[in-house]
């Protein structure tokens, strides 16, 4: 881990902090002044360091933000080798990675779905809350979890919390390094990282990740192979102004998948156990992703320090899907009564995102104070398109042979003509303010608000849509600091979140809305190397999308509920020592619905992550690491299925053979525990005990 994680720095403050210590190096070293030395180092400096703004977008340290945040950062990725998303944040503090089938994935915090993502900060669509395919985690620096809602930064939310994806950048020096990975169920990865100065003073830099990922699966038929690459180039355009600009490609796909998961609900009431391997697909399934990610972003620090930044992402993203959805009562005796359905589905989503901000200092009252205004829009297009086929004429289409049954055992469908069901264009135009009011040097005030127009135009399933909503959201929040080391902090945040879920006529069900508060202490130890919070929060939120049924169309439709939820939270994490990293969270959440009785019991209500580094002092060469999670009991009662508490640790150790030359070994659910992927949409059991070895050279 770093040594003080500083989050949300802003690039103002950054190069008033580069100019400072470009004049201290030429005082020590006692030369005289030099205009192009200056400007070498200012250029340098204010280039390359610029991070991600955080909770707020203010200036303010981790240990200050009035919000719980966990970071994610590279260290932690490449020590435990999580090369995807789904496994990145199955590491962070509250998050449960939800799982219902094997190309589909949701995260959860604080009971709910996490319905707003962002990427350095901006805002990205994720309406669903659903993650399609696994996303490459090597492209990014850090993964940064902002848990509890969040209307100052996305305008719209639940009670939840934002992911924000924070992309590697170039750094100062001419540095590389290429992994090979060779593991468990015939993985295959090569992975390389470039960053090179593209002038002699630095000024220009750039950076490229590269990925190629092939690998089967322990369950049955399961086979995937993923293709990434970015590239990104940042830039001084002048003294005052900087540029960057990029973009990343993946390429993903996967044969042998499930749609939905297993069927886990006997005939006579009892739960269905079948082997992890087991899995319902048939050889002839697919579910292939491409997504296209592009960026550009200009910076300019007025005389005055004030900053603007102008930023435009582009989205696109297109899926093919050929699948079968098995589903019904089994019957252990006989290995019968599944019933199967399948289904070929294709979509295509583009999305344009700008966003315009400044950010500043004011004086008053004989304080300074910060202030952050701006707009920003997105607008995004959603085709979907399915392929019929003859119901009468389809084996797929009906009863299935006794389970569990051979991967050849059910033939494809002879698929009619491509037609489009869905076509959905969204608009969300954002207007937003906030401001630090330094009331004394140990209290500040956060004051903001967000006030948004969202709009959904176009058709679906459910007919015509001419949908438009709009509101304003207000944010207030407090730290103090009792001591040098610890902070006090209170926050309060409205809950707006437009839904996808449709009423039982096709209709959108009307936006979710509530409130949020959260209080807590952050404290420092071993001189600001440990920090550890303590978080109670509350939110109560009405017309909760919760499933109701089927209409006569077949289609699903959603009823809207009151839900109120309370928990608290405890984190530390930081060096224990020069030689040991450590870090360890708890959760505990309660969920009611509007009769007062517990709901969504899905959701663990203990919920522990961990994880400790250690190097030994007699040979600094080899480091050696544990790190996973524990969760109490859940079950989804509709569906008749339990499980029970479970633990899963993971290992790492890693041997610096050489200065550029390192191995490293993995071992993931040593225990080798057989646990369910999700309880929520039932899935299926989790893998088995697996290993890697990865072998990295830098040069």
């Amino acid at each position: 881990m770093k040594r003080k994680h500083t989050f949300a720095l802003s690039s103002l403050v950054l190069a008033m902090g580069f100019q400072t210590y470009a004049q201290e190096v030429q005082s020590e070293a006692n030369v005289e002044s030099n205009d192009e030395q200056i400007e070498q180092i200012l250029i340098v400096g204010v280039r390359s360091d610029r991070v991600s703004k955080g909770a707020t977008g203010l200036t303010m340290e981790l240990n200050e933000t009035p919000q719980s945040i966990s970071v994610i950062d590279s260290e932690q990725i490449k020590n435990f080798a999580v090369n995807n998303i789904d496994d990145v944040l199955q590491m962070a503090t509250g998050i449960t990675v939800e799982r219902g089938e094997t190309n589909r994935t949701r995260y959860t915090s604080r009971g709910f779905d996490i319905k707003s993502t962002q990427i350095d900060g901006i805002g990205l669509p994720n309406g669903w809350g659903l993650v399609t395919g696994a996303m490459e985690s090597y492209g990014y620096e850090e993964i940064e979890v902002i848990r509890g809602a969040n209307g100052q930064l996305t305008g719209v939310g639940n009670a939840a919390g934002t992911i924000n994806y924070v992309r590697k950048r170039p750094s100062n020096e001419n540095e590389a390094e290429v992994g090979l990975t060779l593991g468990s169920d015939d993985l295959q990865r090569l992975q390389a990282d470039a960053s090179f100065l593209l002038t002699e003073s630095g000024s220009w830099a750039a950076r490229i990740v590269a990925v190629a990922q092939d690998s089967g699966s322990y369950l049955n038929g399961l086979a995937d192979d993923r293709t990434y690459l970015s590239a990104v180039v940042d830039g001084q355009l002048t003294d005052n102004s900087t540029l960057a600009f990029g973009a990343s490609y993946q390429d993903a796909n996967s044969d042998g998948v499930m749609w939905g998961g297993l069927p886990l609900a006997n005939s006579d009431g009892t739960q269905a156990d079948f082997d992890v391997s087991t899995s319902p697909t048939q050889d002839w399934t697919m579910w292939d992703t491409l997504n296209i990610n592009a960026f550009i972003e200009y910076a300019y620090t007025f005389d005055n320090d004030w900053e603007i930044k102008a930023t435009y992402n582009k989205q696109d993203s297109e899926d093919q899907s050929k699948l079968l959805y098995v589903y019904g009562i089994f019957d252990s005796e006989t290995n019968l009564g599944l019933v199967s359905q399948p289904g070929r589905y294709d979509s295509e989503f583009s999305a344009d995102l700008f966003d315009l901000t400044a950010i500043g200092e004011f004086s008053l009252f004989g304080q300074d104070h910060e202030l952050i205004f701006g707009a920003s829009t997105s607008k995004s297009t959603d085709i979907s398109f399915t392929n019929g086929y003859d119901q009468a004429t389809t084996p797929a289409y009906g009863l299935t042979p006794a389970f569990p049954y051979a991967q050849d055992a059910i033939p494809e469908p002879v698929w009619g003509e491509r037609n489009k069901y869905a076509d959905l264009d969204v608009t969300l135009t954002r207007l937003f303010g906030s401001t630090k009011l330094n009331i004394s040097n140990d209290l500040f005030i956060i004051a903001g608000f967000n006030a948004i127009d969202y709009s959904r135009k176009g058709y679906n399933s459910g007919g015509a849509v001419d949908n438009d909503e709009n509101e304003i959201s207000p944010y207030l929040a407090a730290t103090y600091s009792i001591t040098d080391d610890i902070n006090a902090y209170v926050s309060y945040s409205d809950i707006y979140q437009p839904q996808e879920q449709y009423d039982y006529d096709g209709h959108f069900l009307d936006p979710s809305i509530g409130v949020n508060y959260e209080i807590g202490v952050k404290t420092q130890w071993f001189d600001d190397n440990l920090l550890a919070t303590f978080a109670v929060f509350s939110a109560e939120q009405d017309n909760i999308a919760v499933y109701a049924g089927v209409n006569e169309l077949g289609n699903y439709y959603y009823k809207g509920t009151t839900m109120d939820s309370s928990g608290f939270e405890l984190e530390v994490f930081g060096h224990l020592t020069d030689n040991i990293n450590a870090s360890f969270a708890y959760t505990n959440l309660d969920i009611e619905d509007e009769l007062g009785k517990n709901t969504s019991s899905w959701e663990p209500k203990n919920l522990v992550k961990f994880s400790l580094d250690f190097t030994l002092p007699q040979l600094p060469e080899l480091m050696m690491g544990l790190g996973g999670k524990w969760q109490s009991k859940t079950e989804n009662a509709a569906a008749t299925v339990k499980q029970d508490s479970y633990l899963l640790v993971n290992a790492f150790a890693r041997l610096d053979v050489s200065e550029s030359l390192s191995i490293q070994a993995n071992i993931n659910n040593i225990s080798d525990e057989k646990y369910i992927t999700s309880l929520k949409n039932i899935g299926f059991y989790g893998a088995p005990v697996n290993g890697s070895v990865n072998l990295t050279y830098s040069f």
